[in-house]
């Protein structure tokens, strides 16, 4: 990888740890690299629903996280066009939970990405298939990586 993907990639870890919601929810990027993302939260008190489970808008914004910095990670502006979760399992309270991004199929205008979200144990929470329109314009915080 050259220096200065490595500079674009660390300016888009800063950016995803200025995020409100990332600071709200306790978002930390652990890994990015072009189209892939490793992210984790820990599932707090102030997570939880009306079932007493962890409410799926914190299982959501842990994948769209994962989501967006995989596919912004080549450099270029892209937005979610579709995301289909599926819930296998809940998390429990105090669980560290991980999310992989990982691109499968990119074009010049779309890019498909599978997220998986696990526990610590290994056990699937969350599984996602998302589709991203790729704008085709550099990022506003960064230069072109590529």
């Amino acid at each position: 990888m050259s220096q200065d993907q490595l500079t674009f990639l660390e300016t888009l870890r800063k950016q995803s740890a200025a995020q409100g919601i990332s600071r709200l929810l306790g978002l930390e990027l652990e890994e990015v690299t072009p189209g892939h993302a490793k992210v984790s939260m820990i599932c707090r008190p102030e997570m939880i629903n009306v079932l007493g489970l962890i409410h799926g808008t914190a299982l959501f914004a842990l994948v769209d996280e994962a989501f967006q910095l995989a596919v912004n990670s080549h450099g270029t502006m892209a937005v979610a066009l579709n995301v289909n979760l599926t819930f296998h399992q809940a998390p429990q309270l105090g669980e560290r939970l991980t999310a992989v991004a990982r691109e499968r199929h990119a074009s010049r205008r779309t890019a498909t990405y599978d997220i998986e979200v696990h526990n610590a144990a290994g056990h699937l929470i969350v599984s996602c298939q998302a589709l991203a329109y790729r704008k085709g314009r550099p990022l506003p915080f960064a230069p072109h990586p590529e």
